[in-house]
């Protein structure tokens, strides 16, 4: 006869087992940085439809295809970053530093999800997508990560590149190959990049320094960040008007165009100005916003 200790010992395992697959499965997400990918995937589907009319699939596939790219780069940098994880205190508790994951997994997970990313997009959109998103994959990793991060502190101007590639890889899914119009959100995204981080550096720059990675406050100084916030800026709205000069987008872009970018000019002197970590965490925030309501004026000015 069951001891009639049984049943609450099988439970506490059941129960412990669910909480283990739960953490496994939130590990496993956590590679992925999703936080980091809402607004790649926002640049990618505002650009499908700023360069055409794409069916519902067609977004869908290109979506899942980008954001297994997005996520594959995300667990290598994972699985490459380990180490100085370790030393930061807003990254100490990822999936291998706090050692419930072993390296070599966050590192096939990236692998994977990449090929997967490139067999989908190649034949639910066209190689082009493919090839662009594979792109972004091998500049995040191979450039940023692994060549810039440690080195210099153009890191993230120079590595700000692979975040570009997303509204790429959505106009050439609709269009069926490489437009010279997809450039003009990709220059966007990378002028946007610098003052975006940079702002976001400034609420984080103990831990980077704690690593030992050159990120602009913790080599150059605040003064200097503020004074390079402000020059990125004003190249992010003059990039963001010449698409209206080319005749590429309209007057609606360019009126949110201005808009936003008089705001965001507004928030750098701000931050130069008060040089506090509440106009860094708002120019940050802004930044945000400017980005997606900028790409969602090129939708609207492209349908009306």
């Amino acid at each position: 006869m069951p001891s009639s200790l049984s049943a609450p010992r099988r439970a506490g395992a059941s129960a412990l087992l669910t909480d283990g697959a739960r953490q496994r499965v939130a590990d496993l997400v956590a590679l992925t940085k999703p936080k980091v990918q809402v607004l790649l995937l926002l640049t990618t589907v505002t650009a499908m439809y700023a360069a055409g009319s794409p069916s519902p699939w067609l977004v869908l596939a290109t979506v899942i295809g980008g954001s297994l790219a997005s996520g594959g780069a995300s667990a290598i940098n994972h699985w490459y970053d380990r180490d100085i994880d370790r030393l930061m205190v807003r990254t100490q508790d990822r999936p291998i530093p706090s050692g419930r994951m072993e390296p070599h997994v966050a590192l096939w997970v990236g692998l994977w999800l990449t090929i997967a990313s490139f067999f989908l997009l190649a034949i639910a959109a066209n190689i082009t997508a493919a090839l662009l998103a594979l792109a972004g994959f091998a500049w995040y990793v191979g450039v940023y990560t692994m060549w810039l991060k440690r080195r210099t502190t153009n890191n993230i101007v120079i590595g700000g590149l692979a975040g570009a590639f997303p509204p790429m890889v959505g106009w050439a899914a609709v269009t069926g190959g490489f437009a010279v119009d997809s450039l003009y959100p990709f220059a966007i995204v990378f002028a946007w990049t610098a003052p975006h981080f940079w702002a976001l550096s400034m609420l984080i720059k103990d831990d980077y320094a704690a690593a030992n990675i050159p990120m602009l406050p913790v080599v150059r100084g605040d003064r200097y960040t503020y004074r390079a916030i402000v020059v990125w800026s004003a190249i992010t709205v003059l990039v963001s008007v010449v698409p209206v000069i080319t005749g590429a987008f309209g007057t609606i872009y360019l009126a949110v165009a201005l808009v936003l970018g008089a705001e965001l000019m507004r928030q750098s002197f701000l931050l130069l100005r008060a040089g506090t970590r509440a106009r860094a965490l708002s120019l940050h925030l802004y930044a945000l916003v400017y980005l997606t309501v900028l790409f969602a004026g090129m939708v609207v000015d492209a349908k009306l």
